[in-house]
């Protein structure tokens, strides 16, 4: 599924990502559309704290897994970052009323 985020600000892209990933069956894989430099790192971080896989992060079809985003120029870049749901046993918080 394809969760368009461009022209949205933080907090806004991780905002799209996790409705989208309230409705997907666990496993699903997800990308995120953003345009915004913040996304490189809350959505991972997002990711992290909600159980999900982050797959892969690219920048205008450049693979930037492992690389300092310090040393590239990000502004305006189109990025795509996938990540894969969780199982709900996985979720944090699951199971819980």
């Amino acid at each position: 599924m394809i969760v368009d985020a461009r022209g949205l600000r933080c907090p806004l892209p991780v905002i799209e990502l996790a409705r989208a990933a309230r409705d997907a069956a666990p496993g699903s894989l997800l990308t995120v559309l953003a345009t915004d430099p913040a996304a490189r790192y809350d959505v991972p971080a997002w990711a992290r704290l909600r159980g999900h896989e982050l797959v892969a992060i690219t920048a205008n079809a450049i693979d930037m897994d492992g690389a300092d985003a310090s040393d590239t120029d990000m502004d305006g870049a189109e990025l795509a970052i996938t990540v894969r749901t969780a199982g709900d046993a996985e979720r944090p918080g699951a199971g819980r009323p």
